[in-house]
């Protein structure tokens, strides 16, 4: 004889996987933040095409490039704020949020040190860290978005 079940089978699914959490001003802050990443290097070619023949122009746009960094880091630790607040069960985001905020101050300092200390052998360091960063700035949107529930 067999009997019914009068409760839902353990380790059974009713129904799909929930969708993985987002906030779309996080969204906004990582798409303005990875925007400004992209700009960093523009900026920087055109500064640094400018360097051999000196003048305003390379002034103009390393004075760009370094504005740029101070409004890039400071929306990328705005997206760390709301990562840690809002979206503490996306782990994922949280670390790529850490990851992008620490490798920006580093990249900041090496900016720096590069301007106001003549350290021009600091690029060799600086653009590679770039690249590394484009890199994450492409991730973190890419893992934000909402994916389809199958």
């Amino acid at each position: 004889m067999t009997s019914a079940s009068t409760g839902p089978a353990t380790g059974s699914t009713t129904g799909p996987a929930p969708a993985p959490v987002t906030n779309k001003a996080y969204g906004a802050l990582v798409g303005i933040a990875s925007l400004g990443i992209l700009l960093q290097g523009l900026w920087a070619g055109l500064f640094m095409a400018a360097w051999g023949g000196g003048g305003q122009s390379a002034d103009t746009w390393e004075f760009v490039h370094a504005r740029g960094a101070d409004v890039t880091l400071l929306v990328s630790v705005a997206a760390l704020v709301l990562a840690v607040t809002k979206l503490k069960a996306r782990r994922d985001l949280v670390v790529g949020t850490v990851v992008l905020v620490a490798l920006l101050v580093l990249e900041y300092v090496l900016g720096s040190l590069m301007a106001d200390a003549g350290a021009a052998s600091l690029t060799a360091v600086h653009v590679p860290l770039a690249m590394l960063l484009m890199a994450v700035a492409v991730w973190l949107p890419l893992r934000h978005r909402p994916r389809p529930v199958r």
